[in-house]
């Protein structure tokens, strides 16, 4: 008797959003579709904005017929809008999975930037951080982060004619960006890719608290601006603010610094630097930090503390964040005191917590080292 045989179960759509033009290449390729068909559709998508295969025009029908039933361009909901009265915009951003993640747009003169999340939540537990004490839910797929481009654009009222709103992108949102290091990459590909947002290396930056390996992977793979976030001059007071330092201590993390303004767009990493009353903002601290820095391509951006509920900290005085300051720049040091932005929405750095659910041990996405 001859068994009973069931026809394979459909594929679900591809999400386009999480392919790179490589990636959209070989995913049409394995269609038989030449390679300049996915670049009409990626341009579509990342140079114009457009999500309906049935606007793209410039492809034959039978191909956009096609792409109706065997592909999609994932978008998330936008659950809130809040706007500040400097001009910062906040949306949250509910997932497919009912999770949320915060995008912050940063206008300025000349220029507009985009703070994007790579992560539902973090594992990271900076002490002084409002997403850290969210806790950890997953990583951000490639079209997760890409997506939050496309819902800016939206939002902001974009159009081809007009020219894009977004300048410059930071992953300085939710997460620390290289811990999901695979799906980062391809997003950071997509931005800087001529036939995608074709934006200046120098113009996109990864924050990363100091994940040593994946900071001279992206220094081969894709290199971009660089900003770590220090906030300590040793490894006593930062393995407080910062677990990570535990696994990657201040000497391999400068190393690691060092070789990537090797490689770089520009030589100059950015060191970010959270200033806490009575804890990181003494004058010796800042003779610590120059004496740490010495020799190597850097600037300070001085980030006076920006509190959230249940915090642990509070802002250091105005004339003391200009007394550090000050010492930095005696020696030498390049270093810029950011300008509060977003606070009264709860949009400025280290206040984005979304919604992370649900919440699971951060020790399982941390280096072994880094677990406490």
């Amino acid at each position: 008797m001859q068994a009973a045989t069931f026809p394979a179960p459909a594929q679900p759509p591809a999400n386009l959003l999480d392919m790179d033009r490589q990636g959209l290449r070989a995913w049409f390729a394995r269609r038989g579709e030449r390679p300049f068909r996915a670049d009409q559709v990626f341009r579509w998508i990342h140079r114009r904005g457009v999500t309906d295969f049935a606007a793209m025009t410039d492809l034959a029908k039978a191909l956009r017929a096609r792409l109706q039933e065997e592909a999609r361009i994932g978008l998330p909901e936008v659950v809130a809008r809040h706007l500040s009265p400097d001009g910062t915009r906040k949306w949250v951003l509910r997932l497919a999975d009912g999770n949320a993640i915060e995008t912050v747009y940063i206008p300025e003169e000349g220029r507009g930037t985009l703070c994007v999340s790579s992560q539902v939540g973090c594992a990271l537990g900076c002490r002084f951080c409002a997403t850290a004490r969210q806790g950890w839910a997953r990583d951000l797929s490639t079209g997760e982060i890409l997506a939050q481009l496309v819902v800016a654009h939206r939002e902001l009222g974009d159009t081809p004619a007009g020219g894009r709103p977004v300048t410059n992108v930071v992953l300085m949102g939710m997460g620390e960006p290289l811990l999901n290091y695979e799906r980062v990459l391809p997003a950071l590909r997509v931005l800087v890719d001529d036939l995608g947002y074709g934006i200046s290396r120098r113009r996109v930056t990864v924050s990363t608290a100091g994940v040593v390996p994946a900071i001279d992977r992206l220094r081969e793979d894709c290199p971009v601006s660089l900003a770590v976030s220090l906030h300590a001059p040793d490894d006593a007071l930062r393995e407080r603010l910062v677990p990570l330092n535990r696994k990657y201590p201040i000497a391999e993390l400068l190393a690691a610094c060092r070789r990537y303004a090797a490689a770089g767009p520009h030589r100059a990493i950015t060191f970010e630097y959270v200033l806490l009353e009575g804890v990181n903002d003494r004058d010796e601290d800042a003779r610590a930090l120059v004496r740490l820095l010495r020799g190597l391509p850097a600037k300070v951006n001085l980030i006076p503390f920006n509190p959230f509920p249940g915090a642990l900290w509070r802002t250091p005085p105005p004339e003391r964040v200009d007394a550090f300051r000050e010492r930095l720049l005696e020696a030498g040091l390049v270093t810029i005191t950011r300008k509060r932005r977003g606070d009264s929405i709860d949009a400025a750095c280290g206040q984005l917590v979304g919604q992370v659910l649900p919440r699971h041990r951060c020790e399982a996405r941390l280096p072994a080292q880094a677990r406490s």
